[in-house]
This record gives structure tokens, C-alpha cells and sequence, in this order.
């Protein structure tokens, strides 16, 4: 049996009490059979869906950017690709995207990633002043300010959730 990892020792973790980021760490019990991982997260933390965010990888032109969107709503590739200066973006693949974040499918963080990519954060996060965003594992959300998110993974924000 895997050991399971403390909730203040993901890479996301690590990366903003680096960075000096107030953050809240939320845990839930994660049921592997959940359809949708952002709406297990918004239902088990009690949350509004439009305030939980997920993150998503693309190749945009080529190149994998992140898309970080409502949990409620679906990534508008062709608004990403012209966020991200680019003119065409599909969804990359799971195994590319585990690969070069080095965090599993389902709980893939914008922060703390392997190495950095070009970010865009929807619109809407600017709405709350507490944001979830994955924690770097299924079954840990991290609440955040969406001022520090963008600063903290160097965003771009615009509207690419539809």
C-alpha cells in the first residue's frame, strides 16, 4: 500500500509557502469512481462551482499552456489560443500533461509544476477573493487569492472558459 502523502508536502505547497502566498489547504475524501474531479471538489468542500478551478493542459501552436477554469464551465480552446498569442490549441494528452507537471490527472495544480508554462487564468476567478485551485493531489483543494494565483504561476488573465 502507497503511502499517503501529508497535505502540506505537495510541490504546490511547497512553492507558495517559498513564495510567502497565504494559502488554506482543503482535504476530502476522493472517490475514484467521481465522474468530474472539479465537482467532487466544489460539492465535498461546499463550495460554489463557478469558485472552484481547474486546471487544464493544452498545446497551444504546439507549446503546452495551462487553462485554469471554472469547474462549472469548459476551457474555450480558441479563446486560450489567442490569450496565449497563439492560433490554434487543442487538449494535450493525459500522459504529456502528467509528464511535464509531474502531477496526476485529476490533481494537476497550476502551481508548483515541473517546469513553468505559459498560464491563463479565466476572467471570472477576478470575481472572488478566494479562488480553489488544485492542491497537487486528488482530494486536496487550496483556497487562494486570485491576485496571488496570477502572480504566483505569472497568468494571463482573460476569458477562455465557455
Amino acid at each position: 500500500m502507497a503511502k499517503k502523502k501529508s497535505a502540506g508536502g505537495t510541490p504546490a505547497t511547497v512553492a507558495l509557502t517559498a513564495a510567502g502566498v497565504a494559502f488554506e489547504l482543503h482535504e476530502y475524501t476522493h472517490d475514484p469512481r467521481a465522474a468530474s474531479f472539479g465537482l467532487e471538489a466544489a460539492e465535498a468542500l461546499g463550495l460554489e462551482p463557478a469558485q472552484v478551478f481547474k486546471t487544464l493542459m493544452a498545446n497551444v501552436d504546439g507549446r503546452l499552456t495551462v487553462g485554469i477554469v471554472p469547474v462549472s464551465g469548459q476551457l474555450d480552446l480558441k479563446a486560450l489560443a489567442r490569450a496565449a498569442g497563439g492560433s490554434k490549441a487543442v487538449m494535450a494528452e493525459v500522459a504529456a500533461a502528467e509528464r511535464a507537471t509531474g502531477y496526476v490527472a485529476g490533481g494537476i495544480s497550476p502551481i508548483g509544476q515541473k517546469r513553468a508554462h505559459p498560464t491563463v487564468l479565466d476572467e471570472s476567478a477576478l470575481g472572488y477573493d478566494t479562488v480553489y485551485v488544485s492542491g497537487g493531489r486528488r482530494g486536496l483543494d487550496l483556497g487562494i487569492a486570485p491576485g496571488d494565483l496570477v502572480r504566483v504561476t505569472g497568468a494571463t488573465v482573460a476569458a477562455i472558459a465557455r
